[in-house]
């Protein structure tokens, strides 16, 4: 008998672990259930291209891009610090007289002492055609000297819901004395 309760003990205190941690579950995933792509209406996943000029203009009475914190004094060459907030359009082609099919709508900043690096958080929110309402997010860094860069698209909304891809931007016109710049993006995105 001595040797036997040692071990109903451990028994017990196994059992009752184990309905303790099944209560606890049960009650910690209340707000939680699992879905099924069928009943959010998500058909087949596709993968597009868009390929978009994004023209940050901050020369002119109407900028896209304005500056809302200034790099501190002692900064490094590089702007380390400066934040601009962006609605720049967005074309179909290089010229800004072109087709409008969105805005890209969010900040850049420089986040890097040593180079030319920005930290890029913006939605392209389109207005054009079936894409109308519908956003693509892109958040991440651009070192702006390099021919490509490249960055994630992380999420969008509309009909990029739960998007999830890359985009190359490729600086294609640069204006040293206003600051203008038109960037050409080629996203290339997964979608349902």
């Amino acid at each position: 008998m001595a040797r036997l309760l040692p071990i109903l003990a451990t028994q017990l205190i196994f059992l009752s672990l184990i309905t303790v941690l099944a209560i606890a579950e049960n009650q910690d995933h209340q707000f939680v259930r699992r879905l099924s792509k069928k009943e959010l209406g998500l058909k087949r996943e596709k993968l597009s291209h868009f390929r978009i000029y994004w023209h940050d203009i901050l020369s002119g009475s109407n900028p896209s891009a304005v500056q809302v914190v200034p790099p501190p004094l002692n900064t490094s060459l590089t702007g380390f610090g400066l934040v601009r907030m962006i609605d720049n359009p967005l074309t179909t082609e290089l010229d800004l007289g072109t087709k409008l099919v969105g805005r890209a709508q969010g900040f850049y900043a420089s986040a890097s002492k040593e180079d030319f690096g920005f930290l890029m958080v913006m939605n392209f929110a389109f207005s054009e055609g079936k894409y109308n309402g519908s956003t693509i997010t892109v958040l991440g860094r651009n070192p702006i000297l390099l021919p490509v860069r490249e960055m994630p698209v992380i999420g969008g909304s509309g009909l990029f819901r739960f998007a999830r891809g890359y985009a190359h931007a490729s600086t294609v016109k640069f204006d040293v004395k206003t600051g203008d710049a038109t960037v050409k993006y080629d996203c290339y995105v997964l979608h349902y």
